[in-house]
């Protein structure tokens, strides 16, 4: 059985790392064995079988939670090592909503986020919606998209629009929610005290987006991934830009952070502006200021050092592969697509087609 140890013994020197990227730590199993599947469910999570986990965060409850794209579930990791699976019956379908989360069904469920308030959200995106669960009853709502494709509904309530393949949520420090609306090219915007949706970012249609361009009438080319940091900055992955950018809520603007917008595996310890990504899944903020990517097609993790303008190699070798456990650069990943860092420095990672859910710390 997995021991899960004190947050404050979790701890990461990730000064280290952004010094000295090879030293990394090591990376281990959490949760998985390798293969696909529904097991061990109430067990061991190492022992467990898992379905292509993407999204990856830690719940209220100091628990390690993610979603399953494959397996059509939200389960979590218990401070014991538990396996426990939260919401979805595996089937794939759209119902559920106003009965129990774990009787729900879902569509390739791609991200999950807790507001302040500790309610599960996740990221429906075959359904092209976001679902809420109310975990002081576990019920579950659908608050935003009708189930159809589309790019309608701005200034009305978020259930009555539509989305197109929605991948990624975040909530800003105001509580609103943010929406990467990949299809449409676009970040969708929910105020959460009245429901209604806006277009936060993009014009509907993809295209480059040049360094310091206003927000407004600027677009972006398959917003993937979002998140922010501590300064309010919304960061964002762009999975066929294969870019990374800054956007300033507060001077509107967007800025370009890495990647040349070409597709590769290179420019480690270099400048980021001139590396090459490959196809970006995930994005984090981490509490040490620097922003890891879930770099899917190159099977890896790298950092970004805004400070320095620079980007490293964290995990992965670029090949396919699986494991092993132990040295981060020597550790094959297989199209990971979830990432997150801790506030005590752990990194999580959905490394999806190796059906498993990994920490380096």
């Amino acid at each position: 059985m997995i021991k899960f140890l004190p947050p404050c013994i979790w701890s990461l020197a990730l000064l280290t790392i952004s010094a000295f990227p090879a030293l990394a730590g090591e990376i281990s199993t959490l949760a998985g064995n390798g293969k696909p599947g529904f097991s061990g469910e109430g067990g061991p999570a190492a022992l467990a079988q898992v379905d292509n986990p993407f999204g990856v965060t830690r719940g209220p409850d100091g628990d390690i939670w993610f979603c399953e794209y494959s397996g059509q579930r939200v389960r979590k990791i218990t401070r014991e090592g538990k396996l426990i699976t939260i919401a979805g019956s595996g089937k794939k379908g759209f119902s559920g909503d106003g009965g129990k989360a774990e009787n729900a069904t879902f569509n390739l469920p791609h991200e999950i986020r807790f507001n302040s308030q500790g309610d599960l959200f996740i990221v429906d995106m075959q359904n092209h919606a976001v679902r809420k669960v109310d975990m002081k009853t576990r019920v579950i709502s659908t608050i935003a998209g009708n189930g159809q494709a589309g790019y309608s509904g701005d200034g009305g309530r978020g259930r009555l629009a539509t989305l197109r393949q929605p991948h990624s949520i975040q909530f800003n420090q105001a509580g609103d929610l943010f929406i990467c609306d990949i299809g449409n090219h676009v970040l969708r915007k929910i105020d959460m005290k009245s429901g209604n949706i806006s277009t936060y970012a993009g014009t509907g249609k993809a295209g480059n987006t040049p360094d310091g361009a206003p927000l407004a009438g600027t677009p972006l080319k398959g917003p993937r991934s979002i998140d922010f940091d501590a300064q309010g900055n919304l960061w964002l992955a762009t999975r066929e830009g294969n870019q990374v950018f800054k956007i300033n809520p507060v001077e509107k603007k967007i800025y370009h952070i890495a990647g040349t917008g070409k597709a590769g595996f290179t420019g480690h310890g270099g400048d980021a502006k001139m590396a090459a990504l490959s196809g970006p899944k995930g994005i984090a903020a981490g509490p040490d200021g620097k922003i890891y990517l879930a770099d899917c097609e190159s099977h890896s993790i790298r950092v970004i050092d805004p400070e320095k303008g620079t980007i490293h190699l964290l995990a992965g070798t670029g090949k396919k592969g699986d494991g092993p456990d132990g040295d981060p650069l020597k550790c094959q990943l297989a199209r990971p697509h979830g990432i997150f860092v801790d506030k005590d420095g752990g990194i999580y990672i959905g490394d999806s087609e190796n059906h498993r859910l990994r920490r380096i710390r």
